[in-house]
Formats: structure tokens, sequence, C-alpha cells
């Protein structure tokens, strides 16, 4: 099983897939959010590469963990595009997985202009591993006698 995961913004989306094992989260790429949400055919060749069977969007939730007008909107776009893909929707929390993905892109040497396309596929790398790990241990806490 993949899991494909989006961190829908306002003028991009940032794309990651995790590994077949669910283990890993990698970083792919970053379409215009047009694009993802008119299903065009650079959104359906991402899908076609890596055949995902679950979507999982980045929740933007405030610091407080409180549900706020931009994540109602999230929730709106994340259900069109899986409901356009015919792939069952989970959220995963997204709070500070931008800031997390400049950070590490700054470490790296990149300037605010050359993070510029890259902040949103590490954010939902980011995020979508810590979904991932956050599966694994439920799944690990529900096997243990």
């Amino acid at each position: 099983m993949r899991v494909i995961a989006l961190d829908i913004g306002e003028a991009r989306v940032g794309i990651a897939v995790s590994d077949p094992g669910l283990r890993v989260a990698s970083p792919v790429c970053v379409l215009p959010a047009q694009e993802v949400l008119a299903g065009a055919k650079s959104w359906k060749r991402v899908l076609e590469d890596w055949e995902p069977e679950l979507l999982v969007c980045g929740l933007p939730l405030s610091l407080d963990g409180e549900v706020g007008q931009w994540a109602d909107h999230i929730k709106a776009h994340a259900q069109q595009i899986a409901d356009a893909a015919g792939l069952p929707l989970a959220f995963a929390d997204e709070r500070l997985s931008s800031s997390e993905a400049k950070r590490i892109l700054r470490e790296k040497g990149l300037s605010e202009r050359e993070m510029r396309g890259k902040v949103d596929m590490i954010a939902a790398s980011l995020f979508l591993q810590a979904w991932l790990d956050t599966q694994a241990h439920q799944q690990a806490r529900n096997e243990r006698p």
C-alpha cells in the first residue's frame, strides 16, 4: 500500500508519498493548486506514477489545536480532490510543518527564493512521516497481547 500526502495551499500543493511498506515519507513535487483541484494531466500523472491507495491531507490547525476557517476551506478542497481521484481521505496535523521545512532548507544553504518551490513538498513529507509513525505505533500497540 502507498499513501500520498498533499500540503494544500492557495497557490501551490506540495506532494509527498510513502514507501509501499508505510515506513518512510519522501517529497515528490509541487504543483499549482488549480492543476490539482481541476484534475489536470500533471496531477493525474502523479496518481498514475505512484498508485496511492489513500490520500492524507495536511490540516492547518491553530497552535491550540482548533479548527479554523482556513482548515474548513482545506477540508472542502481535500474532499473534492479525494472524490475526483477515487481515494479514501485522512487528515494529518500540519502545524509548523512549513516552518520546519524552511528550517531544514535553510540549513542546507538555500535562499528564500530557492526554497519557494520546495517548502510545500518538504512540509508534506514531514506531516506524512508523522502520520505514518503514528499509524505504526497504533498498530504495534494493538498487536501486543
